[in-house]
């Protein structure tokens, strides 16, 4: 066979590669979600002068997340629990810096309720400096959305500095009808800004009013002793719980695990109130395949919670070996764990 012979198969090959490597960047509008790995808690969590005592560990799960190309998408019609979700169904409305910024606040969050709930916990003296309240959603049909944005922190409501989320709510509804309006002073980055909201009417039945946004407190806790969390890799509030209880182990000389490998999801406020999370089936599967002995799910406390239902459905339905424990506060999880007899 001559050299020439080769070349037009060469460029069909060529031409074919190229083809490939260019549809593998062809945006999609789905996610892929899968069950991600469980992460113990100890290596990641050190506590000044903590106790490290743990005869068992503390875990949280994860759940992988990742736009899908064309090739993953196709992968992710047959692969084993693999759920495909649209991208509004994941980011809403958000531009892709908002998203970010909305996916760190969170997180960022969630640590620092870990730490002001564990330490209370402890006894210890916790202070919190309230900075501003974090914009975390946004209504569609909400005239803000057009003066503000995902991430921009209030500090102030019509001259009054206002930082707390209760406060806040409290002041549009107590001084404010629907057609009013309220300049707010915000934070964005780095630049300060003033901004003019219109006041709707948010509940046709009760007549309340307010700028149609999620409210969150930005805020610094004050602890007694210095603690570094190493989670750059990790995203989203839902580590919260887990947190709070490995924070907590490290404080007291008494070992909560018992010898037991707990792994668990849930957020968590600075009271200890546990949250719902999403991907709570994923994050079973996680433990069950990782071995877990005990999973603490959020307990389902209105009529539409449905981490403690899926968590339990899941588990039962495939004979899982994990028990699932449900809870509403950080005091219902150290009072199963102290509840645990010790294993040998």
């Amino acid at each position: 066979m001559s050299k020439k012979s080769f070349k037009p198969r060469i460029k069909r090959f060529l031409l074919i590669m190229l083809v490939l490597v260019i549809i593998a960047f062809i945006p999609t509008p789905y996610y892929l979600y899968q069950p991600g790995p469980m992460e113990e808690l100890a290596p990641i969590i050190k506590v000044e002068d903590g106790y490290e005592n743990e005869e068992g560990s503390f875990h949280l799960t994860t759940v992988l997340q990742v736009k899908a190309n064309p090739y993953l998408l196709v992968y992710g019609l047959i692969a084993p629990n693999t759920d495909i979700m649209e991208e509004e169904s994941v980011k809403g409305d958000l531009s892709d810096s908002e998203y970010n910024r909305l996916l760190d606040f969170m997180m960022k969050d969630s640590q620092q309720n870990a730490l002001v709930a564990a330490f209370k916990a402890a006894g210890e003296d916790v202070a919190i400096d309230y900075k501003g309240i974090f914009v975390r959603g946004i209504l569609s049909d909400s005239p803000a959305k057009d003066v503000l944005e995902v991430g921009d922190i209030i500090t102030s409501v019509d001259g009054n500095k206002i930082v707390e989320a209760p406060k806040f709510i409290e002041y549009i509804q107590q001084n404010k009808n629907e057609g009013d309006q309220s300049t707010l002073t915000v934070l964005r980055g780095d630049e300060e800004l003033k901004k003019t909201v219109d006041i709707i009417k948010l509940d046709d039945a009760t007549g309340k009013v307010g700028i149609g946004i999620a409210p969150e407190e930005e805020f610094t806790a004050t602890i007694p002793k210095e603690v570094n969390i190493t989670s750059e890799d990790i995203g989203g509030p839902s580590a919260g719980l887990m947190f709070s209880l490995e924070i907590l182990n490290q404080l007291t000389p008494d070992d909560l695990t018992k010898g037991f490998k707990v792994a668990g999801t849930g957020t968590i406020d600075h009271n200890g109130n546990v949250g719902q999370i999403g991907g709570i089936t994923h994050k079973v599967i996680a433990a069950e395949e990782e071995g877990a002995d005990i999973f603490f799910a959020p307990k389902d406390l209105t009529e539409i919670d449905q981490n403690e239902k899926d968590a339990i459905a899941q588990a039962k339905d495939h004979g899982y070996n994990v028990k699932i424990v449900p809870v509403a506060t950080l005091s219902e999880a150290i009072e199963y764990l102290e509840g645990l007899e010790e294993r040998k």
